[in-house]
């Protein structure tokens, strides 16, 4: 027996209720008549599009809800518009460097769009079919660039006078690492604006600073009023509190199709220059190509935050490298009387060296405790570590020998804390000094 049809006005009544919906959840299980219904009524269907587009809906359910749509109404050439342009909802747009998407939704839509967009060319309906095409194979992966960025040129060849086009070519300009390009398309799409918008002002100084043209950032930077001046690296630098990033061993605007994922990850705390730029001050866990020190360009957009006591430190998706500083490195395992103790003689060090405790400050979350805000990250374990290891990071021009004479120096007078780095005494030439320290760090490494 065949459902009923739902009335227009019912259709209406539950678009409305998802859309006011307080929660995904909630909105999900009220557009259930809608979904049971779109098959055999397209208005049933355009408003569970408006409820997607609107982002009502998890990535997960808009996903499953695209789908059944498409399905069913894939030779219907205005269906299949209004959901191109409602695919961004198919994606975790905050998860910036995240690898394509698994669903076969999108090659499928795009092979229909980019059909689209040749039998509608010179219609009415072309901007709109290269706007969907546009967007959608930016959010489907690097495979798609050379058809992404054909799209946007062709978008904004058809509206050369509207500047969300020249916004959106900006965008994908700037996830794949053309900043000289990005900053273009952003000053075009400026230009055109009566009034600054603040997104396309903070594109532009994104764009500006990967492209580093440091007089443009700190125009824009203080345009939109930030305190803050050139610096270091010819580009701008005021004082920000500092912000942690979730760094990825191939960001999305340094990796190519073939290789188009993060690869390993790691969330690490930077000294913040710069609405969009840093240092590393955390020394890796992992070996991401890039480390403490080094210069990192972030998006404007937090993924999540991480609370620690009653502050809320925001935390951002690595867009680029910008600058490799060339630190050098040394593992090491030691013993400590009590908590912090050997990260406490960095303040002896030269420079910005640091001895960095993984033990104490490298901690493994699955992903929903990663993004869960309500997570208090200053919570310590009960158990105090006593014997620990890590690795000890220094500028390039310090020589491994002084290095390690400001460590014994440090330690001279607490024999209970001791550090034991076999690579840096070879590093220093202490080569008898070295197998010592190896079977000591190896016994308690192990332990």
């Amino acid at each position: 027996m065949f459902n009923k049809k739902l009335s227009d006005e019912r259709i209406k009544e539950i678009h409305e209720a998802a859309i006011a919906a307080p929660n995904r959840d909630e909105a999900w299980s009220i557009i259930e008549p809608l979904v049971t219904a779109q098959a055999r009524q397209v208005l049933a269907a355009e408003a569970l599009l408006d409820v997607i587009a609107n982002g009502s809906l998890s990535v997960e359910q808009a996903t499953q809800v695209l789908s059944q749509i498409y399905a069913a109404h894939q030779h219907n050439d205005d269906l299949v518009l209004q959901l191109g342009l409602a695919m961004e909802a198919a994606r975790d747009i905050d998860l910036l460097n995240a690898p394509p998407p698994e669903s076969p939704l999108f090659t499928t839509v795009i092979q229909r769009l980019a059909d689209l967009s040749h039998t509608s060319r010179g219609t009415e309906t072309e901007a709109a079919v290269v706007e969907a095409l546009s967007s959608t194979t930016r959010l489907a992966g690097r495979q798609y660039d050379d058809l992404a960025e054909q799209s946007y040129a062709r978008l904004v060849a058809l509206l050369p006078d509207e500047p969300w086009a020249h916004y959106n070519q900006g965008l994908f300009y700037k996830t794949r690492g053309l900043f000289a390009q990005g900053m273009q398309a952003n000053e075009r799409a400026s230009a055109l604006l009566d009034e600054p918008v603040e997104s396309y002002q903070w594109n532009l100084g994104i764009c500006a600073t990967g492209a580093g043209n440091g007089e443009q950032a700190l125009h824009v930077w203080k345009a939109l009023g930030q305190k803050i001046a050139m610096g270091r690296f010819n580009l701008p630098e005021g004082r920000y509190p500092s912000c942690k990033v979730q760094l990825a061993q191939r960001p999305l605007a340094e990796r190519d199709a073939e290789h188009d994922d993060p690869g390993n990850e790691e969330t690490i705390w930077i000294e913040r220059l710069s609405p969009c730029h840093g240092i590393i001050r955390s020394v890796l866990y992992q070996d991401l190509g890039v480390d403490y020190g080094d210069v990192i360009l972030f998006d404007g957009a937090p993924i999540t935050h991480h609370t620690y006591g009653e502050k809320q430190v925001p935390v951002f998706p690595h867009l680029a490298t910008l600058r490799n500083n060339l630190y050098q490195f040394y593992d090491f395992a030691g013993t400590q009387v009590s908590e912090g103790k050997l990260a406490d003689i960095s303040d002896q060090l030269d420079g910005d060296a640091i001895v960095y405790s993984h033990t104490e400050s490298f901690h493994v979350l699955c992903a929903a405790c990663w993004r869960d805000e309500t997570i208090d990250h200053e919570h310590k374990a009960t158990e105090e570590k006593h014997v620990v290891t890590g690795r000890i990071a220094a500028a390039p021009d310090i020589a491994p020998a002084v290095l390690l004479n400001q460590i014994d120096l440090a330690l001279k007078d607490s024999p209970e804390n001791r550090i034991f780095s076999p690579d840096l005494c070879r590093a220093a030439g202490l080569h008898d000094r070295a197998k010592i320290e190896e079977r000591r760090y190896q016994m308690l490494g192990n332990k």
